[in-house]
């Protein structure tokens, strides 16, 4: 018979909640956040934005489709922690290499269920995302709020160094491409394009995504200078998403302020971030920030609306930017904050959700091909 652990979630404003572990057991703190997607938790759980982060889903049943070698976006789980209102033990897929539980567990990942994440969603979106705690050893509420508040949290912390590559790679992966090659029909340039993606944090499918529309993709650490990405003579160059607060990574932001105008520039979610700052703009934290697969995007330049995918606690101010230099592109039609930018005269645009997808709609998988053109047109 399988023990039944117990676990506490406690956050820094003192709010408690049980449930019990159908994951690894332990403790762990995190910023607690949440995350509207109906499908692709395991690409939620190996996404490398989550590092810092427990995550709640707010769909009620997670787990029947067990988990699968394929679906991943980073070599293993990312999360700090990961909670649910029912975790569905019994998985149907004929894809499933085994169960949620099992995957948790296997990767010392917390997984709690038995939580009420309706009212927990609610707390968050009125007071905010916080500081938490997940414990199935320490159940006095007490020190367990003590512990969440004194935890780092994510503001001014380098969680990129965490979750990037160790050294230079080049993405061979083999790639299924009927399902993009039969709604997003392309030409692609006989000679393929050199793209460097610079790794804060990059998801498994922004670098299918680049492979699929013709592009020869090596990936470099974060820390590696834009000396050192120049001399690799790139056809383009792609930052790519990442967690935590962009300015917790200076470096970052430095490589970026010199690559701008070297190379044409994609960015997408902290590469955006980054940009921004590069640019002489500035970041703020959302209250809750933005996490699913149905976010509405308008684009201000044809009026046409997509439904993104995005993972994102930080956004850049679009007041702080020169417009004399930088168009704003798109706007996300929730809370009108920033979506896209590009620049008026260098090969340089960015988005702050994820046109990857995964998990999530495909409306803007044709980015990539704005990319490949444009490292077009600069060869020329």
């Amino acid at each position: 018979m399988k023990t039944i652990h117990k676990a506490i979630l406690a956050l820094e404003d003192g709010t408690i909640y049980e449930g019990t572990s159908f994951g690894f057991p332990g403790e762990k703190t995190g910023e607690l956040v949440f995350n509207t997607s109906m499908t692709g938790y395991q690409e939620i759980l190996t996404d490398p934005s989550y590092k810092g982060q427990i995550v709640i889903m707010t769909y009620p049943l997670i787990g029947n489709y067990g988990i699968n070698a394929v679906d991943i976006e980073s070599q293993n789980p990312k999360v700090e922690g990961f909670v649910m209102k029912e975790n569905c033990s019994r998985f149907s897929n004929w894809r499933a290499d085994g169960s949620l539980s099992d995957y948790l567990i296997e990767h010392r990942i917390m997984g709690v269920e038995g939580m009420d994440t309706r009212a927990l969603t609610k707390h968050i979106r009125e007071k905010g995302a916080m500081k938490a705690i997940l414990s199935t050893e320490d159940f006095n509420r007490d020190r367990l709020v003590e512990k969440a508040r004194s935890s780092p949290g994510l503001i001014g912390r380098d969680l990129v160094k965490e979750v990037t590559c160790e050294k230079p790679y080049r993405w061979s992966e083999a790639n299924d491409t009927q399902f993009l090659t039969q709604h997003f029909p392309r030409s692609v340039s006989s000679s393929k394009p050199r793209v460097v993606v610079v790794d804060f944090g990059v998801k498994y499918n922004i670098l299918r995504s680049l492979r699929d529309w013709g592009c020869e993709v090596t990936v470099f650490p974060a820390s590696t200078s834009a000396e050192s990405v120049l001399a690799f003579n790139p056809d383009g160059i792609l930052l790519s998403n990442g967690p935590g607060d962009p300015e917790g990574v200076p470096y970052a932001i430095e490589t970026a302020r010199k690559l701008i105008g070297k190379k044409p520039i994609f960015g997408i979610c902290l590469g955006h971030q980054l940009l921004g700052l590069a640019l002489g703009g500035k970041t703020f934290k959302l209250k809750f920030g933005h996490r699913g697969a149905n976010q509405p995007v308008k684009d201000r330049r044809t009026g046409k609306v997509f439904i993104t995918s995005q993972n994102h606690g930080f956004a850049v101010d679009p007041g702080t930017l020169n417009l004399d230099e930088v168009e704003l592109t798109q706007i996300n039609l929730n809370d009108r904050t920033l979506e896209g930018m590009r620049h008026r005269k260098l090969p340089l645009f960015s988005v702050q959700y994820h046109p990857e997808a995964s998990p999530g709609p495909q409306d803007t998988q044709d980015l990539f091909g704005e990319f490949v053109k444009m490292m077009e047109r600069f060869k020329e």
